[in-house]
C-alpha cells in the first residue's frame, strides 16, 4: 500500500475513534488495530498521538474552509446573503465535526496546547473572510460607510465562539438553530444604511 493510502487510513481510523472516545480515551494501540496497521506504522507517519490528533482537527478545518469557499466564490449572492449563509454553515459544520468539539471541551476544561496554531490561524482566516465580505457590503452600497469593521468582527467572534459552549458541548444545536438563524437577520440589519 502506498505511503499517502496508508497515512489516510490511520487518519481515517482516528478520526472515527476520536469521535467516538474523544481524545484522552483513545489510545495508539486501538488506532493500530481498527486501521488494520502495526503500531511502528502510526509513529512512522505521526511522531505522537498529538500530532495525530492534529492531523485529523486540521482536515476538519480544512474540509470547513472548502464548504465557506463555496459560498464566498458564488457571485450570484450579494454580500448579505454570503454572511448569513457563512454563519449559517460554519455551525452546523461545526456542530458535525465531532474532534473540534473535543479542542472546545479542552479550551473550557483544561487546555490542547499542541493546536493552538490552528485555531490561531482558522481565528484569523474566518476574520479575514467576513471583513473581505463586509468591505465588499460597502463597496457595492449594500451595507452603511461608518462601521468600525475591525471592531464588529471582534464582536462576531465573540458571539459565535460564546455560543459554541452551549450549542455544541450543552447540544443544543438543534434547539435553538431556528433562533440562531433570526439572530443573523438581526445581525445583518445592523450593517445595512
Amino acid at each position: 500500500m502506498a505511503i499517502d493510502q496508508t497515512r489516510d487510513k490511520i487518519v481515517d481510523a482516528a478520526e472515527r475513534l476520536f469521535s467516538k472516545f474523544g481524545f484522552h480515551k483513545t489510545s495508539m494501540d486501538e488506532i493500530a488495530k481498527v486501521s488494520r496497521k502495526a503500531k511502528g506504522s502510526l509513529y512512522y507517519h505521526f511522531a505522537s498521538k498529538e500530532d495525530l490528533f492534529r492531523q485529523v482537527v486540521s482536515n476538519e478545518l480544512v474540509n470547513f474552509k472548502n464548504q465557506m469557499s463555496l459560498i464566498i466564490d458564488d457571485n450570484n449572492l450579494k454580500a448579505s446573503e454570503k454572511i448569513k449563509l457563512i454563519l449559517i454553515t460554519r455551525m452546523r459544520v461545526v456542530n458535525e465535526a465531532a474532534n473540534y468539539h473535543d479542542t472546545l471541551k479542552a479550551d473550557f476544561f483544561e487546555h490542547y496546547d499542541f493546536i493552538d496554531d490552528l485555531r490561531i490561524e482558522h481565528d484569523k482566516w474566518e476574520k479575514s473572510i467576513l471583513k473581505d465580505l463586509i468591505i465588499q457590503g460597502v463597496e457595492s452600497g449594500e451595507f452603511t460607510t461608518n462601521l468600525d469593521v475591525d471592531e464588529l468582527l471582534e464582536m462576531y467572534l465573540m458571539l459565535v465562539k460564546g455560543l459554541e459552549i452551549p450549542f455544541f458541548l450543552q447540544n443544543k444545536y438543534k434547539k435553538y438553530y431556528s433562533s440562531f438563524e433570526k439572530l443573523i437577520d438581526i445581525f445583518i440589519k445592523g450593517l445595512k444604511p
